[in-house]
């Protein structure tokens, strides 16, 4: 026990020193290993490199460059306009394309943040322009691009999948209906605000003829998350094969139908992935290993014997939760994932909570993780577009927050929220 509290006081002193996360964990790793012994130095080197074997994590960069070649490419734009010409002539008109397009977006990038950057860096511009409050479109960009990673497909679901072994297919099926009800949560609260404020449409009447103009114009963007999901669901391909589909698919839209992928686009889309994905595959390589160094100073079972009196899964799920909405406000999404969800899974499993539930409920509390200070990566990301304070952003995004915590409360303790498309298609018994 004493190890563990040595454990956890590091780690913990070294992100309030601003030390990165996965040098936070590594550090933590090898003072442990020197100090305590637990462990082999030449462990944890291999842990780090053994972790990051693995089929299914291949779908991460896969789904990451797949993002970017779209963004560049011209698809979120396309999606923008159609939801403009569907929705934009409405009061808080512009605040629904928002929510939507994040949502639809979520279904080709997996990534919250990258979501905020392609969505954002078109909306909010317009929203201000039209008379939206600025503090407003930069806390509604933040909250809907959690839609990023509750909208299969979802990097963290992978990252789940692969440590607990649960079906990504199924956690895939699962995050269709969290991600729905947060997005309808999102849209209600924000067309409350804006009618409250007097936000204005686009102050054009609504056409027939405009829809489908940028329906046909927008076919090749809608069509990504057909051709991943179905052919997932289909049988045709794994998840990982449909990131490398998406990769491929991606840049024949940008580069040959909407010809908006340049060669220096490709480059900068290469390199930012290829940026994104060391950050994310160190801090999965750190994070496995201690998950493993835990599992040797035997965290499971004391935690299991710490709530062992507790015989409610209602309580149970409930302290869970404030327990991830705690880690979501300090801790990296993977990292959180693969540290907590193999020491978790096994608390709830012995009352029945299904891995495919427990995994959407860990999802969608490290979402709302990314819109709570102190770390709210897409908080930074919001900010960065229009050049705003961050607590700016902070203060405004509080109504939105709390919709998203009801929709927690909603997916916790209603499980056919989560399991109803996993059980029709036959992941769930």
């Amino acid at each position: 026990m004493n190890s563990i509290a040595v454990i956890l006081i590091l780690f913990f002193v070294f992100l309030f020193l601003n030390v990165p996360i996965c040098v936070s964990i590594g550090l933590t790793c090898a003072i442990y290993s020197v100090t305590y012994g637990g462990v082999n130095p030449s462990y944890i080197a291999t842990s780090m490199f053994t972790s990051c074997d693995s089929f299914p994590l291949m779908a991460v960069p896969f789904f990451i460059l797949a993002g970017a070649l779209m963004e560049g490419g011209g698809l979120s734009k396309r999606l923008v306009n159609l939801g403009d010409s569907l929705l934009g002539h409405f009061t808080g008109g512009f605040a629904i394309v928002t929510v939507a397009c994040c949502a639809f977006f979520g279904a080709i990038s997996g990534s919250a943040p990258a979501t905020v950057a392609a969505i954002g860096s078109i909306m909010v511009p317009t929203m201000i322009e039209r008379g939206y409050d600025r503090d407003f479109s930069l806390a509604l960009i933040a909250a809907s691009g959690c839609l990023g990673i509750l909208i299969p497909p979802s990097i963290p679901m992978v990252v789940y999948g692969v440590s607990t072994n649960t079906s990504i297919g199924g956690m895939f099926l699962g995050g269709f209906g969290p991600g729905i009800l947060t997005a309808l949560l999102l849209i209600g609260m924000a067309m409350y605000i804006s009618h409250k404020r007097g936000f204005k449409g686009n102050g054009r009447a609504f056409s027939l003829r405009r829809v489908w103009k940028e329906f046909v114009a927008a076919i090749w963007a809608i069509l990504v998350p057909v051709i991943i999901l179905g052919g997932i669901y289909g049988g045709i391909f794994t998840p990982t094969e449909a990131a490398a589909v998406a990769v491929i698919y991606g840049f024949f839209a940008g580069t040959f139908i909407y010809k908006e992928l340049t060669w220096q686009k490709f480059k900068d889309a290469v390199m930012n992935s290829c940026v994104t994905v060391g950050n994310v595959l160190i801090i999965v390589g750190t994070a496995t290993t201690l998950g493993r160094v835990f599992t040797v100073e035997n965290l499971p079972a004391v935690l299991s014997d710490l709530i062992g009196g507790i015989d409610s899964s209602i309580v149970i799920l409930l302290i869970i939760n404030l327990l991830l909405l705690v880690v979501g406000c300090i801790m990296e999404t993977s990292a959180a994932i693969m540290i907590l969800a193999p020491i978790l899974l096994p608390l709830v499993s012995k009352f029945g909570v299904n891995p495919i539930h427990f995994g959407l409920i860990m999802v969608l509390n490290l979402a709302i993780g990314m819109i709570t200070p102190p770390v709210g990566c897409n908080l930074f990301v919001a900010a960065g577009l229009a050049k705003t304070e961050f607590m700016r952003i902070v203060r405004a995004v509080l109504p939105l927050l709390c919709v998203m915590l009801i929709g927690l409360v909603a997916v916790t303790y209603f499980p056919p929220v989560v399991l109803a498309l996993p059980k029709l298609l036959g992941f769930v018994a």
